[in-house]
């Protein structure tokens, strides 16, 4: 028996987070109810918590969030109700464990025609769009057009609620083109970061870099098979890459670090007709000088958005162990105790806090 009421952590504006008593979603034709294992707390929960201008708007642009919202998007559940046609529609039974794409699109623009739903024009998206909760609750509505996979029993909560940023890491390393002897740069070994070393590796590259400023990441980056781990504050980054690389410069760049200074340091360290891949979502804008891009290196610059195609793939190495996320995971935090979840997530001395509902 589904309640009908449940505690939602509630967004309702930059340092504005509430715990509130919020009404159990029904689900309609094709629509599944889930109850949630646990949700990760994400970079970009962080950086919306803080009121960055790309997130909440400013200068008359819009705002990345649309409150009130329930936040949260890295997480999975168990099918606990289901919507006429819903069972068919998604190919689940209740009882199943299933996780959703971050991004619900609407199966009729040019881009969901052409099958790149995942820059659908009038999409929504779990935990940012009013339109969408997210699963900071006990409970959560799929919608029909979500984009649901089955998540094996094997997986614990925690790893489960990590499908979504792993299928992230993947289509950026993948935007990376890697051939097998390349030097690749990780600029930023967070969560994803360090998934996209993990997973970089499997395409056997001639040397694996790690970048980052924090000592206890980069020990984590080797000992998932970074090759050379850089703390770019005490190193001077670029020129220890072309000293690695005969003075030429790594042949693909992942830049995740969020910080602009890693754009333009990317720039500097990539060699002649190198690939260049932007993952990160700023606070901020970022000026470079495009004549590197251009005229001095004829580089090939690839964006990276979401996990499109990488689900199937991210569940079935999760569930083999060729990906390991446990060594990422720090601690668990119930619903009602959000506020201090955010403050330990915020400090930068862990990987992933995970929310639990209750």
């Amino acid at each position: 028996m589904v309640d009908e009421t449940m505690l939602a952590v509630v967004t309702h504006g930059p340092k504005d987070y509430r715990v509130e008593a919020v009404p159990v979603p029904k689900p309609g034709p094709g629509e599944l109810l889930i109850e949630v294992g646990a949700v990760g707390i994400c970079a970009s929960d962080m950086k919306c918590f803080l009121g960055g201008p790309l997130f909440w708007g400013g200068d008359g642009k819009p705002g990345y969030v649309e409150g009130p919202v329930v936040a949260g998007h890295e997480y999975a559940g168990r099918v606990v109700a289901l919507g006429d046609g819903a069972a068919e529609r998604h190919g689940v039974a209740l009882g199943d464990r299933v996780v959703a794409e971050q991004i619900v699109p609407c199966g009729e623009c040019r881009y969901c025609r052409r099958d790149q739903y995942w820059m659908c024009q009038r999409h929504h998206i779990f935990g940012f769009k009013r339109q969408t909760n997210g699963g900071m609750a006990k409970y959560n509505l799929y919608p029909a057009n979500a984009r649901v996979h089955q998540v094996p029993e094997g997986l614990s909560d925690g790893q489960a609620a990590y499908v979504e940023p792993i299928a992230c890491a993947w289509h950026a390393v993948d935007r990376g083109e890697i051939a097998e002897g390349d030097t690749v740069v990780v600029c930023g070994v967070g969560n994803i970061g360090l998934g996209m070393l993990q997973i970089a590796k499997l395409s056997k590259p001639g040397q694996l870099i790690a970048l980052d400023t924090k000592p206890y990441r980069l020990d984590l980056a080797r000992e998932y098979g970074a090759d050379v781990a850089i703390n770019v504050l005490e190193e001077d980054s670029v020129q220890k890459v072309r000293d690695l690389t005969e003075g030429y410069g790594c042949d693909v760049y992942i830049e995740a670090s969020g910080n602009p200074a890693g754009v333009r340091q990317g720039l500097e360290m990539i060699r002649k007709l190198g690939t260049f891949v932007e993952f990160s979502v700023f606070n901020e804008p970022t000026t470079v000088d495009w004549t590197i891009i251009g005229d001095s290196k004829e580089l090939n610059i690839h964006g990276s958005h979401l996990g499109p195609f990488c689900y199937p793939k991210t569940i079935a190495a999760l569930a083999d162990g060729s990906i390991d996320v446990d060594r990422l995971l720090a601690d668990s935090y119930p619903l009602t105790d959000f506020d201090r979840a955010m403050r330990a997530s915020l400090s930068g001395d862990v990987l992933k806090n995970l929310v639990v509902p209750v």
